[in-house]
């Protein structure tokens, strides 16, 4: 059994959460800032598929990235030195989030929802959510978007309609993160392609001991500047 949320920010404790599915934790509440701020900062994220209430989730291993171990492929290396690109930072939010909503290849929904799209909108209205925008010739052709709190960041999904162009915004996010101070990122659940880039699961205690940390560190929200233009060979 899963705990149904009232109308405060209060989270049943972690150890509630199911076994399978791995880490479902809570259903109901609603995607207000103050909420997904207080999800966040306990180590949990909603997901959950239109017509669903909203279900909230703390896995047991967590997928996390350490800036510092960040792993570049050789193939994509080479990009990232010889083609031409641009990387910005909140500058097109909306429309990241509009990327990311497509729905993918051989699928006719998204998770990504009106919903889900006006809570993240308000927290980057906060200062609190970001995006990472890939642009060539003009055109917004990658990015990704996630949740800073403090030294912790909290990355949530990504989108693509040119090759590696989701992938150069998320090296130049990762290192920018590290330049920065941030200690850790929260990937969520296991995948290959982020394995690739160094990504590894730790234990949920540790992740929750880290994150706890990292959240107190003192940083203002805001809008990340930042644009850089890779011109090519």
């Amino acid at each position: 059994m899963i705990g149904w949320l009232d109308d405060t920010e209060r989270f049943p404790p972690l150890q509630h959460a199911l076994r399978e599915p791995n880490g479902l934790l809570a259903a109901g509440g609603d995607l207000s800032a103050p909420r997904l701020l207080a999800a966040y900062r306990q180590g949990i994220f909603p997901w959950y598929m239109p017509g669903e209430p909203i279900l909230w989730w703390s896995p047991d291993p967590r997928m996390v990235l350490i800036p510092a171990a960040l792993h570049v492929p050789v193939s994509l290396g080479k990009t990232l030195r010889n083609k031409p690109y641009r990387i910005t930072f909140d500058q097109a939010f909306d429309q990241v989030m509009q990327g990311c909503a497509a729905p993918r290849q051989g699928e006719d929904l998204t998770w990504i929802s009106d919903e889900i799209r006006g809570g993240y909108g308000q927290l980057h209205d906060l200062g609190y959510a970001h995006s990472a925008e890939c642009w060539m010739d003009g055109e917004l052709v990658g990015g990704l978007y996630g949740v800073a709190i403090g030294n912790m960041f909290y990355g949530e999904s990504m989108f693509a309609s040119r090759p590696d162009a989701s992938k150069l915004a998320f090296v130049h996010l990762v290192q920018y993160l590290q330049a920065q101070g941030f200690g850790m990122i929260d990937c969520q659940m296991h995948t290959e392609h982020l394995a690739r880039f160094g990504a590894s699961e730790i234990e949920r205690s540790l992740f929750i001991e880290n994150l706890t940390r990292l959240t107190a560190a003192h940083r203002e929200p805001g809008r990340w500047q930042y644009d850089f233009h890779n011109p090519g060979s």
